[in-house]
């Protein structure tokens, strides 16, 4: 089972719509476990986590019928910490959508407001990570967004509609700054074609001064990366053989004048070191079986080549990524899970990049090496 994109759809039409011309669906996703982490900052930890199978949420999705084959459409999706109720993306009330737009039968969809990017839209669906896995499988510091660690703010988006197996999109988000067209702009590109059994995907993101001030595309609180140039490119695979899905990625991300990182405390990289230039190369190989339509089981392997430019020196750090995923479905709506990942850093030195850190967890390890194993219950509706 797909796990993301199969919730993501079910929660959205458990409710009928209440007329034939004019519908709102409400919906969501609860997802709630333990972790336990082997080392963080020198202590291994035991923590109650929301959201690591699939972000915790819930939504409006709404339509009208124009009539010719034309739509008005909305999305509000709102994202929350289960475990203290607090708000997510920054403290935003619908931090994970918020936009409205009109669809066409013959012509696509134009949608404005706060959505995702064609990383994820095209690239992620064939990652562990942003299908059928979940947040500690995403690649290091979720350096190309595959996990969605980040929406563009103030965007114009165009989705194409299905041709033949064939889809393709854009996304253009907006600085909002007068005078500065390009400080905290965004801008991505992305295609996907289905024939049979082969899903082929892939998407190319450019971001200026990405997580900079508070009203740009990316904003501050929003970031996985401060820079002043971000590049991302991806392409993938994915393979149906019968009851197992097969599936390679690969991706890479190029940081110039990297500031900062938003998972890291403090965020900010140490004073007085200048960090020129940062890129990844993941490499990413990925199986899920479905044993029962109850029960599946996923495995994932990533490799990432590194290269770090600084006034402190070069580095060439390299990360072995190892997880492995259970899914039991207890009911049409309610699963139980079981993940477990394990990361190893070779080749820093000398850098913030020396210690093993498994996207999600509660801090860097005091070594190179890391793991995670968790238990969760998610229930969609």
């Amino acid at each position: 089972m797909k796990k993301k994109s199969i919730i993501v759809a079910l929660a959205a039409t458990l409710t009928s719509p209440a007329f034939a011309q004019s519908s709102v669906t409400l919906y969501g996703i609860l997802d709630e476990g333990l972790n336990y982490t082997t080392n963080t900052g020198g202590k291994h930890n035991i923590e109650m986590a929301a959201g690591y199978g699939a972000g915790n949420r819930f939504g409006l999705k709404g339509a009208e019928d124009l009539g010719g084959g034309w739509k008005t459409i909305f999305t509000l999706e709102n994202g929350f910490d289960l475990s203290s109720g607090r708000l997510n993306q920054g403290g935003r009330m619908f931090g994970r959508q918020a936009f409205v737009g009109l669809s066409s039968d013959k012509f696509g969809t134009l949608t404005a407001g706060r959505q995702y990017d064609s990383m994820v839209d095209y690239v992620a669906p064939l990652t562990a990570n942003g299908n059928w896995a979940g947040y500690l499988f995403a690649h290091p510091y979720d350096n190309d967004n595959t996990d969605n660690s980040f929406r563009v703010s103030n965007s114009v988006k165009y989705t194409s509609n299905n041709y033949g197996g064939l889809k393709f999109g854009g996304v253009y988000g907006f600085s909002n700054a007068a005078g500065q067209f390009a400080n905290n702009r965004a801008m991505s590109l992305g295609a996907s074609y289905v024939i049979g059994d082969l899903t082929l995907g892939a998407a190319y993101m450019n971001l200026n001064n990405v997580g900079i001030g508070s009203t740009g595309a990316v904003a501050a609180n929003d970031a996985s990366f401060f820079a002043g140039h971000q590049r991302e490119f991806g392409a993938g695979a994915n393979y149906n053989l019968g009851s197992a899905t097969l599936g390679f990625v690969y991706t890479h991300t190029r940081l110039d004048q990297p500031t900062g990182n938003g998972y890291l405390t403090p965020s900010s990289f140490p004073a007085g070191i200048t960090v020129n230039s940062l890129t990844f190369d993941n490499f990413e190989l990925n199986a899920l079986y479905r044993f029962t339509p109850a029960l599946s089981a996923g495995a994932m392997y990533t490799y990432t080549s590194g290269r770090y430019d600084g006034s402190n020196g070069d580095s060439k750090p390299k990360w072995n990524q190892f997880g492995l995923v259970v899914d039991y479905n207890i009911s049409k709506r309610t699963m139980v899970y079981a993940h477990a990942v394990y990361q190893k850093v070779s080749g820093s030195t000398g850098t913030f990049l020396d210690d093993a850190f498994i996207t999600g967890t509660d801090n860097s390890s005091s070594t190179s090496k890391q793991g995670v194993v968790r238990l969760g219950i998610l229930h969609v509706f």
